[in-house]
């Protein structure tokens, strides 16, 4: 009878990478250990190598669509391949095309010394070569080594055109036209501005109303208004003599029926700062701001008993109403109420 032969099951490593493999049948490429375990290679450099390696024949890998599908700048990238250039992994072939026009074709290598030795036994063209750093040799004092300048990376773009140059035309002697004499008038002269010397004499300042009919209460009432100032604006801090003389403005603001609380408003609302001299301020407001005088009331005639009737009738004199005005003009006798 057969034994079954049962093959004994992979120890797990008790450390590092566990892999956790499924066979894949679709989407997957092959990459060498060479480009995904170089030691030499930044993982900028391995990551775009196997991108590379990855994507169909004739695919476009210039610096610009790669910085346009990952995070990283033109200028990672940039350095990136070049260093993939520099250990035989990537080669830029610059060719002329059909028409002229100046073509480059990207070849990527999984293995570049294997390229290497096979396009050399075929005798075809040759691959990048890998360079490999120089060592000193054994018993004798290390050098130091200059590293070797990289070739600058040519970013992949729209390929030149190639044009044959193309005689230029003789030039054609053109007449130039005779210049037509214009007339310029001359520009006016600036109009004078009338300044007034610094010594000139300076417009007077308009006279500070004064009330039509003074009385010691109303006087009184624009001194303790004009005196009160300062405590709701502290800016407008009077002296004794300031206040007798703006007494009179005051004063005249309220004969002309202004409230004490709109002549104090709209003296002191919205003063400049900073305020350099509150007095002169205030002479200012109750010069220029002064409120028009108040309508005057229609006169209003008294009430008259009518000597003849005792009817009541309005007249500035005492006498007789209408009607018995005309009884006594056409000789009749007046009417008269009983007792």
């Amino acid at each position: 009878m057969d034994t079954q032969q049962v093959s004994a099951p992979s120890r797990t490593p008790s450390s590092g990478v566990v892999h956790i493999n499924i066979r894949l049948t679709d989407g997957f490429s092959i990459i060498s250990n060479k480009l995904s375990q170089h030691r030499d290679l930044s993982l900028l450099a391995i990551g775009l190598g196997t991108h590379i390696q990855s994507l169909p024949a004739g695919r476009r890998v210039g610096i610009k669509v790669l910085a346009a599908t990952f995070p990283e700048s033109e200028a990672a990238i940039a350095a990136g391949l070049r260093e993939l250039e520099h250990h035989g992994f990537l080669r830029r072939v610059r060719e002329r095309g059909q028409g002229g026009r100046v073509i480059t074709r990207t070849e990527s290598y999984n293995h570049p010394e294997a390229a290497a030795r096979r396009a050399g036994a075929a005798g075809g063209a040759e691959p990048a070569p890998v360079r490999k750093p120089k060592t000193a040799p054994a018993g004798e004092p290390a050098l130091a080594l200059v590293p070797e300048r990289e070739p600058a990376f040519v970013p992949e773009s729209a390929p030149d055109l190639v044009r044959e140059p193309v005689p230029e035309p003789e030039p054609v002697p053109v007449q130039e036209p005779e210049p037509v004499p214009v007339q310029v008038e001359p520009a006016p002269a600036p109009a004078s501005r009338l300044v007034p010397p610094p010594t000139a004499a300076k417009r007077p300042r308009p006279p500070l109303p004064c009330p039509s009919r003074p009385t010691e209460a109303l006087n009184a009432a624009a001194a303790d208004l004009l005196a009160g100032l300062e405590r709701t604006a502290p800016l407008f801090v009077l002296s004794e003599k300031d206040v007798q003389r703006l007494v009179p403005g005051v004063a005249a603001w309220l004969e002309r029926g202004v409230r004490p609380e709109a002549v104090r408003k709209a003296l002191t609302d919205d003063p400049p700062l900073p305020l350099r001299y509150p007095p002169n301020f205030l002479r200012h407001r109750l010069t220029e701001l002064l409120p028009p005088l108040p309508p005057v009331a229609a006169p209003v005639v008294p009430l008259q008993n009518c000597e003849d009737c005792d009817r009541a009738f309005r007249s500035s004199v005492p006498g007789v109403c209408r009607g018995c005005g005309e009884a006594r003009a056409h000789g009749a006798e007046p009417f008269r109420l009983s007792a």
